[in-house]
Formats: structure tokens, C-alpha cells, sequence
């Protein structure tokens, strides 16, 4: 009698144990937990860490532009928004596989990948919303001038990016891949690397400043106008939804405000009646 009560309080002891694991195994974001949503109404939004576009505050709180704008649009489309922090590298492949919706991070849309594909054949764009450009980015004393100078320097770039297509064209330099580009801008600052390709929007919030107070953007070989915009999978309805909340924010001033919020305010673009 005593080896069946035993028995009893061991299996009701397991089953609790089960229950438990299970109520801890929920899944959250790094931003948003969507606990108690429908899930057909919540959009993963891919981002990297990526200042002022993407970037985490003093309160860590996922924060940007980027971010502010998706949440502003999403809102008025009906959806809950999950940001995912992903790979760029990784980005297609997290599109087509639908771990999510858009790319939605500083996405060059007027670029060809390195195999010579141009991405508006790999994703359907949104209206270009920010205008940006590649930057060269070395330290003060580097004597790096002209594109001659880069012979035989180790530059680093964002694996998959514009910046590592963009550092690819420079003659005799030797280009490493990077996760981040924070990690290409750090790696400079230490003497790692030479230089580093990164975009406009990200070099201006950190040269000269604080611990990257000795690191300068070499104007001369910057390269030509670039412009921002959402990615979508091939044949996404999104894409039109996304675009008529672009710009009912940019007629009523949001997009604006939204941009002077993170200094960006002489490239975001608000009209759009010439992508139509």
C-alpha cells in the first residue's frame, strides 16, 4: 500500500514539474514580448544594432529611427511589432524562411549584392524614406588621403552590406567581413584595422566622439548618393501598406519629427510622389 501511494505522489510531483517547464518556456523578444497577441496580427521586424537606426538606450530600450518609424507605421496598419535582431549576412535567407517579414535596418535599396544580383531583384522595396551614402572611416594620424592609399591596409565592413560591395572596389586593400558594423569601427579604433566602410548615417553618430574621438570619416572616398528603404518578400502585400503609411506620416509631419528626434533630419525624404 505504501509503494502505490509513493508511486501516486511521484507522478503527481512529475506532472507539476512538466507543467512548470513549460509556463517558463515562453518566447520573448529583445524588445517586445507578444504574450497574449494573436499571432497573425504581429510583424517581426529584422534589425541590427546600428545607431541612429537601430540601437539600444541608457534604459535598454531598443530605440532609432528605424525603430520608432516601423512601430508608427505598424500601429496604424493594426499590428503588434516584434523586432529580431538577425545576421545581415543572414538577411535573405531569414526573409525567404519567414523568420521575418521585412528588413527594416538602413536596407541600401539602389545596390547590387556582391554575386551581381541587384537586391530589387531579391526583395521588393518600399518607397526609398532616407537618403545615406558609404563612408571611409580611419583614425586621424592614418595618412590615408586617396583610394591609392589603401593598397595592401585591412579594411573591415558589414558581411552582406552595401560598405563590404562598396570596400570590395578598392584596389590591392584587403577587405575582412565583420558581424556589425560597430565591430568594423572598433576594430579601427584599436589598430586592428585601417579602415572601415560603414554607412554615413552610423559614422557621423560616432566619429570624434567619445572613445571614437580620434577616428574621421576621409570625405574624398565617400561614394555616391544611396538610399534607404523596407524589404519585403517577393509579391508581399505589405509592401503597398507599408508605402500609404509612409505617406499619410510624412503629410501629417510624424516622419519628420521622428527624424529630427535622431539628428537625421537633412536626409529623411518626405515626399514621394516621384516613386509612385
Amino acid at each position: 500500500m505504501k509503494k502505490r501511494v509513493i508511486a501516486v505522489v511521484l507522478c503527481v510531483a512529475m506532472v507539476a514539474l512538466v507543467c512548470a517547464l513549460a509556463a517558463c518556456s515562453g518566447k520573448t523578444n529583445d524588445s517586445e514580448s507578444t504574450t497574449g497577441s494573436d499571432i497573425s496580427n504581429v510583424i517581426t521586424v529584422g534589425y541590427t544594432v546600428y545607431e541612429p537606426m537601430n540601437y539600444f538606450n541608457e534604459n535598454n530600450e531598443l530605440v532609432g529611427f528605424d525603430t520608432d518609424l516601423a512601430k508608427a507605421v505598424f500601429e496604424k496598419l493594426g499590428y503588434t511589432v516584434l523586432f529580431k535582431e538577425i545576421k545581415w549576412e543572414n538577411k535573405y535567407t531569414d526573409l525567404a524562411s519567414g523568420t521575418i517579414d521585412c528588413i527594416w535596418n538602413g536596407f541600401t535599396a539602389n545596390s547590387t549584392d556582391d554575386d551581381g544580383v541587384a537586391r530589387s531583384e531579391k526583395v521588393d522595396f518600399s518607397y526609398n524614406y532616407m537618403e545615406n551614402n558609404q563612408v571611409v572611416v580611419v583614425k586621424k594620424d592614418s595618412g590615408i588621403a586617396t583610394p591609392e592609399d589603401l593598397s595592401e591596409k585591412i579594411g573591415e565592413a558589414e558581411s552582406g552590406s552595401a560598405g563590404e560591395s562598396y570596400a570590395n572596389g578598392f584596389e590591392g586593400a584587403v577587405i575582412k567581413g565583420v558581424t556589425k558594423q560597430t565591430d568594423a569601427l572598433m576594430d579601427v579604433n584599436s589598430g586592428v584595422a585601417d579602415f572601415a566602410v560603414l554607412d554615413a548615417q552610423l559614422a557621423n553618430s560616432y566619429c570624434g566622439n567619445g572613445d571614437y574621438s580620434d577616428l574621421v570619416i576621409v570625405e574624398a572616398l565617400s561614394n555616391d548618393v544611396e538610399y534607404y528603404a523596407i524589404g519585403f518578400a517577393k509579391g508581399s502585400e505589405l509592401t503597398a501598406k507599408v508605402n500609404a503609411q509612409l505617406e499619410t506620416l510624412a503629410a501629417d509631419g510624424t516622419l519628420k519629427k521622428i527624424a529630427e528626434n535622431y539628428g537625421v533630419e537633412n536626409s529623411v525624404i518626405t515626399d514621394f510622389a516621384d516613386q509612385k
